[in-house]
């Protein structure tokens, strides 16, 4: 058996088809683990979305900030972005099948055996392993309720809370776990997400803000696997903290990490945009 991990996909399905040719990826034993974001910007969401479904218990994937967002467009909260290339996935017969699959689908995925978890963009330094459970479990939780969309959904489009504490009201308290762990990047100083800054660790002439993963955290005892900040081109300086999202759908490339041999597998972007 071998676990692969894949960053953002980003519709770029061509791209995984070939990864998974490289290595001979066999769903009756190996598993695909997805950093989520495997949705919108490349050509082919929908045969993405379709393979991830299709490989059933042969996949592990955590819903992504734009798995969400297609939750908003879908209600009519916002309109995809031609750019997003959303319009075949949304028109298919098989939507509102795979809309009601991403609901299921969590935003923690853990390998006890291996002390690793999988979120889509980071792990909060200040929680320890039970609060990321338990903040985790509490949004996969409100997405299975039949007011998924006024409690969770519509109200997820703000920044604030930028900070945490246990005595946030319940709809604060799923929206921050929700930025934490399908939108952070960097953290000031005093724990508060900052939404703005894309850059580089190296670029960012902001002295209050530092990676996420530069914090000292409660989980330095785990492998924390997650995309979302292409401009890492998956570089870390730290084999515990794997950065996967490469860039694929900006014309870089679409990296697998084989967690057994901890090799990392790349696809050049096939059609440039």
């Amino acid at each position: 058996m071998a676990n692969y991990f894949v960053g953002d996909i980003h519709g770029c399905f061509s791209e995984l088809k070939k990864l998974l040719e490289v290595v001979d990826f066999n769903p009756s034993q190996d598993v695909l683990w997805s950093v989520g974001d495997l949705i919108a910007r490349g050509p082919e969401s929908l045969a993405t979305l379709r393979y991830f479904e299709h490989l059933d218990n042969a996949a592990r994937i955590v819903l992504g900030n734009h798995e969400l967002n297609l939750f908003g467009i879908n209600a009519g909260f916002r309109s995809p972005r031609p750019s997003c290339q959303l319009t075949e996935l949304i028109q298919s017969d098989d939507f509102p099948r795979l809309l009601e699959w991403l609901r299921l689908q969590p935003l923690l995925q853990e390998m006890p055996e291996h002390q690793l978890v999988m979120t889509h963009a980071g792990v909060p330094p200040q929680w320890d392993l039970a609060a990321l459970r338990r903040e985790a479990t509490r949004v996969s939780d409100a997405l299975q309720r039949a007011n998924y969309l006024e409690a969770v959904i519509s109200p997820m489009y703000t920044e604030a809370p930028e900070g945490w504490h246990a005595d946030l009201q319940e709809s604060e308290l799923i929206r921050y776990c929700i930025n934490a762990l399908t939108r952070i990047r960097f953290l000031y100083t005093d724990g508060r997400l900052d939404f703005a800054c894309k850059l580089p660790p190296d670029e960012c002439d902001i002295e209050e803000l530092k990676p996420w993963f530069k914090f000292p955290s409660k989980t330095d005892e785990l492998t924390k696997v997650f995309g979302h900040w292409a401009a890492l081109m998956g570089e870390t300086g730290n084999a515990k903290i794997q950065a996967l999202d490469t860039g694929c759908c900006w014309d870089q490339y679409l990296t697998l990490w084989h967690l057994e041999s901890n090799q990392k597998i790349t696809q050049s972007r096939l059609k440039k945009g």
